[in-house]
C-alpha cells in the first residue's frame, strides 16, 4: 500500500472524492491497490449475497464504505455490513462499529497489513473481520475471541455463513 508523504488534515480527507477511494492513517493519505476482475468479481457476489442475508436481521451490506476507526484512521474495507446508516450522511462516513468488515487481498497486499487491519477494526469494536484471498477462496476470519483459518471457502459470523467454495468466478 502506498502511503503519501505529504501531511493532510481530516477535514481535508473528507472533503476530497478520488476515483479509486483510499484511506487515511495518522495524517497521511494511502492508496488502496487497484482491484483485479477476480477481486471485484468476490466483492460483486459478497455484497449481492450479503444484502440479502443482512436483510431479515436489519443490517446493511456496503461496498468501499469509508470507516472511521479513530479520529486520525479511516478505512475502506471492500465490503462492511452495519446495522444502521451512517450518522454522516453528507459525508457517508460510518463512525460506529461495524458488524463486519471485509478485506478481500490484492496480488500487492500482504498478510502483516491485513492483520493489522484486522486488528484496527477488532480494537474499534466491529465484532466479525474477513479477510479473503479471491485466487484461493481460503483467508481467515477474525472476531473478539481469536482467529480461524479458512480453508474451505465457507466464511461465517454466529449469524450468518457465505459459502464461497462452489462459485466460479
Amino acid at each position: 500500500m502506498a502511503v503519501s508523504a505529504e501531511l493532510v488534515s481530516v477535514e481535508q480527507y473528507s472533503h476530497t472524492s478520488f476515483e479509486h477511494d483510499v484511506e487515511f492513517v495518522e495524517g497521511r493519505i494511502a492508496e488502496r491497490p487497484e482491484p483485479t476482475w477476480r477481486h471485484s468479481a468476490v466483492q460483486g457476489f459478497l455484497i449481492r449475497e450479503l444484502w440479502t442475508l443482512c436483510r431479515r436481521p436489519g443490517l446493511f451490506a456496503m461496498p468501499e464504505q469509508r470507516v472511521q476507526t479513530r479520529p486520525d484512521r479511516f478505512r475502506v474495507p471492500e465490503v462492511c455490513v452495519v446495522g444502521e446508516r451512517p450518522t454522516d450522511l453528507a459525508r457517508g462516513i460510518v463512525t460506529l462499529p461495524p458488524y463486519l468488515c471485509v478485506e478481500i487481498l490484492s496480488p500487492e497486499d500482504s498478510m502483516a497489513e491485513a492483520l493489522e487491519k484486522a486488528l484496527e477494526y477488532l480494537n474499534f469494536g466491529v465484532e466479525w473481520v474477513w479477510v479473503i484471498d479471491p485466487e484461493s477462496l481460503s483467508g481467515q476470519v477474525y472476531c473478539r475471541t481469536g482467529a480461524m483459518d479458512v480453508g474451505n471457502g465457507i466464511f461465517s459470523t454466529e449469524r450468518f455463513s457465505l459459502d464461497l467454495s462452489g462459485v466460479e468466478f
